[in-house]
């Protein structure tokens, strides 16, 4: 029990409880950058190909690539905005079609719950149209605030702030991109020829267990598109049951988005329009393809990158807690850098209570 309070296992507590201080504190309002290292460390071997390929310079390489990005981008967020603006078109012009066709849908179930209760007693009857008149006034609530004001306005105010975090990664993928091979360079140099040799273990693990956890999600993605097209099946024509299928599987493969992103808005819209059917079977759907996700994710990432499926649902847990939905990623990244970590020495855990 003394071991514990050694010298070096004091450094390594505070050290691990600074860490823990920068993870709560400091990593979620720096984001944006985080994630523009991250994807500048994926694209690297991208670059380095296009310099080999084409014997261009570093710099032309990083702007081609970066340039191609831009396009992915751009064109993944013009189709959301103009799918999206078409649909609120769309939706505002059917929505008093489809209010008048909800009030006289009302009006029937009223004379049929009339017409059904002739005869009951007059206790029974007026509990029964307390519950349908507390049941519309809840819906009536529901989508009142929805729409409300401070919804509305909160949504707005958030726009600004995602378009300046947005453009803050922008700039910094750029910047990182152009400089990671020196930035690379300077990091190692302020290392003692041994520490060094255990970051170089130590990045060489963590990019094995990154394309394992990529390879994990490719997996889980065909999971989810052949579950998606069984379902769209009994939903949709074969014809658009696949296309959606397909666009499903394309976004699933996202880690932070999933499959959800596609059904959830679909379902809603379907709701609002006033095909109850179909969004409760979507609905359904998004429920089911989220559980198998869940279900499946953390064995596939185990098996992928060596890690147990109880610690990575464990850090996702975790991770979400503490981080939102982005935790969900977080969480076993943490995990890897903790592991390769102890893999190459640099943390040492040999106590015994």
């Amino acid at each position: 029990m003394l071991k514990l309070f050694k010298k070096e296992y004091v450094k390594y507590i505070i050290t691990w409880l600074f860490l823990l201080l920068i993870a709560i504190f400091i990593i979620p309002v720096s984001l944006p950058i985080i994630l523009a290292l991250i994807t500048a460390i994926i694209i690297e071997p991208l670059v380095k190909l296009t310099q080999r390929t084409f014997k261009w310079n570093r710099k032309l390489a990083v702007m081609t690539n970066f340039f191609f990005l831009i396009i992915i981008i751009s064109a993944f967020i013009y189709f959301v905005i103009t799918k999206l603006i078409s649909q609120l078109i769309y939706t505002s012009k059917v929505i008093p079609f489809h209010l008048n066709s909800a009030t006289g849908i009302w009006i029937n179930v009223q004379n049929n719950l009339f017409k059904y209760t002739e005869g009951l007693p007059k206790e029974v009857v007026e509990s029964i149209q307390g519950k349908f008149d507390s049941t519309l006034m809840s819906m009536k609530d529901a989508l009142l605030d929805l729409l409300s004001y401070s919804n509305i306005t909160a949504l707005l105010t958030d726009i600004p702030n995602f378009l300046i975090n947005f453009i803050v990664f922008i700039i910094a993928l750029f910047l990182f991109m152009l400089d990671l091979e020196r930035l690379r360079t300077k990091f190692f140099r302020y290392l003692s020829d041994d520490t060094a040799e255990k970051v170089r273990v130590m990045s060489t693990s963590v990019k094995k267990v990154m394309i394992g956890f990529m390879k994990a999600q490719i997996f889980a993605s065909f999971i989810i598109l052949g579950a998606s097209l069984i379902g769209l099946l009994f939903v949709l024509s074969p014809k658009y049951a696949i296309i959606m299928a397909l666009i499903i599987w394309i976004v699933d493969i996202i880690p932070i988005l999933g499959s959800i992103a596609i059904l959830a808005p679909w379902a809603i819209y379907e709701y609002i329009t006033g095909d109850i059917v179909l969004g409760t079977k979507l609905t359904v759907l998004a429920i089911i393809l989220l559980i198998i996700r869940r279900a499946v994710e953390p064995k596939l990432m185990g098996s992928q990158m060596g890690i147990s499926p109880l610690a990575i649902l464990i850090a996702m847990f975790i991770g979400a807690k503490l981080f939102g939905f982005l935790g969900f990623l977080i969480g076993p990244l943490f995990v890897i850098l903790f592991i390769t970590a102890k893999e190459a020495g640099m943390i040492k855990l040999n106590f015994k209570l």
